[in-house]
């Protein structure tokens, strides 16, 4: 049995040789045959190096180097179309995510799971207000999500089976929110529950825009609830000037036609353009996202490939390139 690890990395310059010696360390007791494939996402610090020269030093690192900048999603999908093994783990370089939590993500696999998820009970190293608005987006997630369930307060860092990733492979679609294609994918899924550690060195690549973009990705990516609630609020909004219209005609035929208000006016102008300009912005998100799926561009393109000495019987490396 096999275990690859995906990790991608971005400026990760300071921690990238701490969390390969913790991983080493960890999967030298686990005593499983297993590759680490760092997935360098256009970082524009030393981690190319220092990871080139890892994978000098330790056979079982793989390097994967992209074009470019091409986001952690991606980043991931090019980790994950490269692994070869009978299980893949991805997991982030900061040690947010204890390497230290894998023998019970595999125990997890070995009881015949697919999926076994690593869900936060404790996310320390974060302010209030990112904390809150985690919990607020993933209650959300779940409100909107229908038949699929997005677990609660449950990252990127999990081990997926060979079928389930074989499974996830199959969806190339270009807006890419993981975490709902993770559970899009269904098969059976067991939670492992941990502590989150604050960063080990470095700082967040994540800051609040950037969240904010996410959860927009996620919610367009994942639902068309917001399509559906326009329509409601077109709906409410006609039925709202309608009444409103028919009070007008009654207040004229009893009181007569007195002059209208100015800022009542106004008041009405605005609150309709404004709910205009806001459905038009829902629309506008899908339909930007039609648009980049129907230009067909790969999802990333490779720049060199160090791949690891693990072998497997029948598992080659994707050979091109391009994906």
């Amino acid at each position: 049995m096999t275990l690859s690890i995906i990790i991608p990395a971005y400026n990760e310059e300071e921690v990238i040789e701490q969390f390969h010696a913790r991983l080493a360390s960890v999967m030298a007791q686990l005593g499983m045959r297993w590759e680490a494939i760092y997935v360098n996402d256009g970082s524009r610090d030393r981690t190319l190096p220092i990871l080139t020269a890892l994978h000098e030093r330790d056979p079982r690192a793989a390097v994967l180097n992209l074009s470019r900048n091409f986001g952690k999603e991606i980043a991931m999908t090019a980790g994950l179309d490269h692994a070869r093994g009978d299980a893949v783990i991805v997991i982030d370089a900061d040690l947010q995510d204890p390497p230290e939590l894998i023998p019970a993500l595999v125990a997890g696999w070995q009881e015949g799971f697919d999926v076994v998820y690593a869900q936060r009970r404790e996310r320390q190293g974060e302010s209030w207000l990112k904390r809150a608005t985690a919990h607020a987006f993933y209650r959300v997630m779940q409100r909107i999500g229908g038949s699929v369930r997005l677990p609660q307060d449950t990252g990127d860092f999990r081990l997926m089976s060979r079928r389930a990733c074989d499974a996830l492979l199959q969806l190339r679609e270009r807006h890419r929110f993981m975490k709902g294609l993770f559970a899009w994918i269904g098969f059976p899924t067991k939670p492992v529950l941990y502590d989150r550690d604050p960063r080990a060195a470095g700082t967040s690549k994540w800051n609040y825009w950037k969240l904010w973009n996410l959860s927009l990705e996620g919610i367009t990516s994942f639902t068309v609830v917001p399509l559906k609630v326009a329509t409601y609020l077109g709906l409410l909004v006609a039925v709202f000037a309608t009444l409103y219209g028919g009070l007008i005609v009654v207040r004229t035929l009893i009181f007569g036609n007195p002059v209208p208000g100015y800022p009542s006016l106004m008041a009405v102008v605005l609150f309709l353009g404004g709910v205009q300009l806001m459905t038009l912005g829902i629309i506008g998100e899908y339909l930007g996202r039609i648009f980049n799926e129907t230009k067909g561009r790969p999802l990333y393109l490779v720049e060199r490939h160090l791949q690891s000495g693990l072998q497997v019987s029948g598992k080659a490396a994707p050979a091109s390139l391009v994906a």
